[in-house]
């Protein structure tokens, strides 16, 4: 009962941005008055739409997840199949405590950390699309970690021992049988990790995010995103019309994590019938 009254509230909130949101969204709203074709060859700039938010939240999502995922993943597999006794019981906690931790106080953290290196040793190092990245990927790299190493112990062990008995090494037992037999799970706790990256206001709007930088041309530039952009308006608007341009955000926000996770479901079909 609980279950179904939360399920209803959720679709109940994404039926109320959907119809906010679909009258909102149009070629002006997304590109101004410029024109659409310059805009996307990054040709003129968009000042008044929210093209530059889309962009940068791409450009965020992909380097924070690159990050996590490429220590999210060897860190799993260390904690599954190489970690033993204490140091394996350390890092388990570790990573646990890690999951607690607001993003809020990860965002202070990283503008502290800036802070400090701009004042002592780096004078270009300032809050950027880099230092958002950095951050993010601290913020979900807990639940790759949690679920690689889950993904890995569950397999049974006549399948963690078949490519060692056909004469494979760790590595290429590692590559070849575990992950493969359990890419469907992997790519699942990405996706959880996509989605957490795709909604994230606290973090990026201590480290780089502004409203109104226009397309990062380097990852050490400031930027716009969506989440930002969707919390700046909200909080600031003084007509209806501005009101309505953050459900349209909001509801390409959604539109782009719904496509990430689509992009996510044919990647696991295809790795799926590669092994089979």
């Amino acid at each position: 009962m609980i279950s179904f009254f939360a399920m209803s509230l959720v679709y109940l909130l994404l039926i109320f941005v959907i119809y906010k949101g679909v009258s909102s969204i149009s070629v002006e709203m997304v590109f101004s008055d410029t024109n659409v074709l310059n805009a996307i060859l990054l040709k003129e700039r968009v000042f008044d739409g929210i093209f530059p938010a889309i962009v940068g939240t791409l450009m965020l999502i992909a380097l924070s997840m690159g990050f996590a995922t490429i220590f999210g993943l060897s860190s799993g597999i260390y904690l599954s199949i190489y970690a033993k006794g204490r140091v394996k019981s350390f890092l388990n906690t570790c990573f646990e405590l890690l999951a607690t931790v607001p993003s809020i106080v990860v965002g202070l953290f990283f503008l502290l950390l800036s802070i400090y290196l701009h004042k002592k040793y780096l004078d270009s190092f300032l809050p950027s699309l880099l230092l958002s990245s950095l951050a993010l990927s601290l913020l979900i790299l807990p639940y790759i970690v949690k679920n690689t190493q889950l993904s890995l112990d569950q397999i049974p062990k006549n399948i963690k021992l078949l490519g060692l008995g056909l004469g494979f090494n760790s590595m290429q037992n590692l590559i070849y049988i575990l992950l493969p037999y359990c890419s469907k799970e992997l790519l699942s706790g990405l996706f959880l990790a996509l989605g957490r990256a795709c909604e994230d206001t606290a973090v990026i709007m201590l480290t780089g995010a502004v409203a109104s930088a226009g397309i990062a041309t380097t990852i050490f530039a400031k930027y716009e995103a969506l989440p930002f952009y969707i919390y700046y308006v909200s909080s600031e608007y003084s007509t209806q019309s501005e009101l309505n341009s953050a459900f349209g955000a909001a509801l390409i926000l959604l539109i782009i994590a719904i496509s990430l996770f689509v992009l996510t479901n044919l990647l696991q079909k295809r790795i799926r019938k590669k092994y089979a």
